[in-house]
């Protein structure tokens, strides 16, 4: 992919749950992990073009033009129906911009945002977009006060890790599961290079936080809570977020699972309590 243009999933110019204080949220397309309990599922893959979506809008929002699925803003009313049937996991609405019309949509907002956090999806599957975008934040006097954050599963590769650290203030990383075994079967995929790049940012004070989200029957955070909280106590002073899963917007099996309560993060809280863990934060909210 050109390191001057994103594929783009959606831009949240306004966000509270992205990062500390107001931030412009951008999601980009794709991810590396395929995580059961995915709330952006669509954000997963990338459209090929198949068509299948296009005669099942019931808007008309999209058409297929020379082999390309067109995706038409005026007529589309956000009703879901494509990102239901497609087999990609993708969004025929995920557009592909320049980093020059990013840093535009970044500058509307600028006065009223504390910086920009980059989503996904998996953000780092787009390293070069990245780096070259937080480059021009930090180049661009009226921009330089936003700080530029990643959220991130924790995938990328250390040599990944040490071409964004220059431009990057920080990153907040998604453990899934403490055990290996447990993890793949969540998310289709390991977690040992995942806790490799949670140390090595931590060493060099990139992580901003990290953040556990738990599922109840699921997740094993409170089998493995010594474990795990030996592990955080060697990040030294990082604060962990505690995620409560819902089962609204996921698909598959996952949309069986229970839901977390207030029962299932205080039980993990005070596991982590326990084994030293004393900056935790709480959900804002349960749904």
């Amino acid at each position: 992919m050109n390191s001057r243009c994103a594929l783009v999933s959606k831009i949240i110019p306004f966000s509270c749950v992205d990062g500390p204080g107001s931030r412009l949220a951008l999601f980009l397309q794709g991810c590396n992990l395929r995580c059961k309990n995915c709330h952006n599922p669509w954000t997963m893959g990338r459209c090929n073009d198949c068509g299948e979506c296009v005669p099942h809008c019931p808007h008309q929002a999209l058409s297929l033009s020379e082999g390309k699925v067109l995706w038409q803003t005026d007529n589309c009313q956000q009703c879901d129906t494509c990102l239901h049937l497609c087999p990609q996991q993708a969004t025929p609405m995920a557009q592909r911009m320049s980093v020059e019309q990013l840093i535009q949509q970044i500058s509307k907002v600028s006065p009223f945002i504390e910086g920009i956090t980059v989503s996904g999806g998996e953000a780092t599957t787009q390293l070069p977009s990245i780096c070259t975008l937080f480059q021009r934040i930090k180049e661009t006097p009226q921009l330089a006060h936003l700080t530029c954050l990643v959220d991130s599963n924790g995938e990328l590769p250390i040599t990944g890790w040490e071409k964004l650290r220059p431009v990057c203030d920080g990153v907040m990383v998604d453990l899934k599961s403490w055990d290996n075994d447990k993890h793949l079967a969540l998310t289709g995929k390991g977690n040992a290079r995942i806790k490799q790049s949670i140390k090595w940012l931590a060493e060099r004070g990139m992580l901003s936080e990290l953040r556990l989200l738990v599922i109840p029957g699921q997740t094993d955070f409170l089998q493995h809570a010594v474990a795990l909280s030996e592990f955080i106590v060697s990040l030294g002073d990082v604060p962990v977020r505690l995620n409560a899963f819902h089962n609204h917007g996921v698909y598959g099996e996952a949309k069986t699972w229970r839901s977390a309560g207030p029962q299932d993060i205080e039980a993990v809280s005070l596991a982590l309590q326990a084994g030293g863990i004393t900056r935790l934060i709480p959900p804002a909210l349960y749904l």
